[in-house]
This record gives C-alpha cells, structure tokens and sequence, in this order.
C-alpha cells in the first residue's frame, strides 16, 4: 500500500551540513590561495527550504577582488542549490584578510615604484 505524499515525512538537512557544502564550494572557486591563508569558513541560517550564506575568506593582493567574490558567490549558491535543493536568495562574502604578493627581489615593508 503506498503512503500519500503529504503523510511520508520530510527530510531537514542541518544548517552545520549546509555550511560544509558552502565552505567547500567557496574553496573551489578559489584556486591559488596564498600558503599562508585562512581557508574559506562559512556560516548559514536556513529557513524552510532557502539558505542565507554568509563565506569568511581571505585573498591574494593584488587581484580582482569583485570578480573573486562574484565567483564564489555563483558557485556556492550553485553548490547548495544542487547538493541540498535549497534556494540561496544571498550569498554574502565577508573578506577577512589579503596577502599581498611576493616578489622576487622585493623586501616586505619596502616603497616600491617611483618616489619624488
């Protein structure tokens, strides 16, 4: 005898489940981060069947820091939508820290450039 869809139950995942997948994704879309960088943390709140994100990271400087954040924005809404089936109406990116760049030659604390 088959059971009524609306008498089986439902299934809940853990927020701590959804911000591993997020955590994850976040980490993805950050290839070549600095050796001595944070990796990416994130926290969630989840409400019926939609998840609010929020991605702590830290990144290298110089760099496109708006394209960097975009990307982890797409695939960490992207990852938790196919993964969970939650809907992720934001994905905030919160940068904790950049690492400048090394440079062949170049000692930290140093003006580099032209000075007058």
């Amino acid at each position: 005898m088959a059971v009524p869809p609306g008498e089986r139950g439902a299934t809940r995942i853990a927020d701590r489940v959804v911000a591993k997948i997020a955590t994850q994704a976040a980490r993805e879309a950050l290839a070549g981060l600095p050796p001595d960088a944070v990796p990416p943390h994130a926290t969630v709140v989840v409400h019926h069947d939609r998840a609010r994100v929020r991605v702590s990271l830290e990144l290298p400087y110089p760099s496109d820091i708006g394209d960097q954040c975009a990307t982890v924005r797409r695939r960490v809404a992207s990852r938790v939508e196919a993964l969970a089936g939650m809907e992720v109406p934001e994905v905030a990116v919160e940068i904790e820290r950049l690492h400048l760049a090394q440079t062949h030659g170049v000692t930290p604390g140093k003006a580099q450039g032209r000075t007058r």
